[in-house]
């Protein structure tokens, strides 16, 4: 199995289903957990060094920080109805409690934080929809948290693709610290397959070949990207959810196309029959 494969495990008694840390992936930024939790099961954590992003994926939540108090946030109950999500802010030196209104899968999405921005909520009102591609190349983009909204370090989004369409592509990376050229993001890609039993395929390698992944990711399961190319692709029959996690040292999103890919963003494709 590849390294940068993380297997969804069901959850055991701490509800958790992923964890991701700096210190498990040999990086420096980017930590990402997902807890399910059942109806009237909390969760409580203090956030040390660490900015943090709740999403909640799916299900209802009362969400509690120092300085904020949400009563049952959340509407929708899968991410494949499509509507917006519910999400919260939270600084470092701070601390939230999640108490599960409904059955919730919630991702805690973390990095490096300085202190510079007040816990909160992320309403759908909050989260730009995007449509990104054309073609065979299409996909909806949900902003949860963007490089224009206020965080020290995470960037946030999810991805809606349609089965036989790819996804993160053409290939781009960022894995360089060349502002504004590109810029050093780690990343990490969490997976849902509707219906549940598909997959899709991702693919993370560089110019030089030194890294060269290609996986099959199922229901649940985490891709981590530490550099390189990373496009994913939905087989015929199966929808696809990621959530993106990314974070490095400076909080913008600037990527380069990979070389000969790069024509599909142009006017000839799709090319006429």
């Amino acid at each position: 199995m590849s390294p940068l494969l993380s297997k969804y495990h069901p959850p055991g008694e701490s509800s958790q289903v992923q964890a991701i840390s700096p210190e498990s992936v040999g990086w420096g930024y980017v930590g990402f957990q997902v807890f399910e939790l059942k109806a009237g099961r909390s969760l409580k954590r203090e956030t040390g060094d660490r900015e943090v992003c709740l999403v909640l994926v799916a299900g209802k939540a009362s969400v509690r920080t120092r300085d904020l108090s949400l009563d049952e946030i959340g509407e929708r109950m899968s991410p494949f109805e499509r509507k917006k999500p519910y999400a919260v802010y939270v600084p470092n030196d701070d601390y939230f409690e999640v108490v599960a209104t409904t059955d919730l899968e919630l991702a805690v999405c973390q990095a490096p934080g300085s202190g510079n921005h007040p816990a909160r909520l992320i309403g759908p009102g909050d989260i730009d929809a995007e449509a990104r591609g054309k073609g065979c190349n299409r996909r909806t983009v949900h902003n949860i948290l963007p490089e224009d909204k206020p965080a020290d370090s995470l960037l946030v989004v999810e991805v809606f693709t349609d089965e036989g369409n790819t996804s993160s592509y053409p290939p781009h990376k960022h894995d360089s610290d060349n502002s504004p050229t590109e810029t050093y993001l780690e990343e990490t890609y969490y997976h849902r397959i509707d219906p549940p039993q598909g997959y899709v395929f991702q693919r993370v390698y560089t110019d030089d070949r030194k890294l060269d992944e290609s996986m099959a990711a199922y229901d649940k399961d985490v891709v981590m990207v530490p550099k390189g190319y990373h496009p994913v692709v939905p087989v015929a029959g199966y929808n696809s959810y990621y959530l993106n996690v990314m974070a490095g040292p400076v909080r913008r999103w600037c990527f380069t196309w990979e070389k000969g890919h790069d024509w599909i963003n142009g006017p000839d494709y799709p090319r006429a029959n």
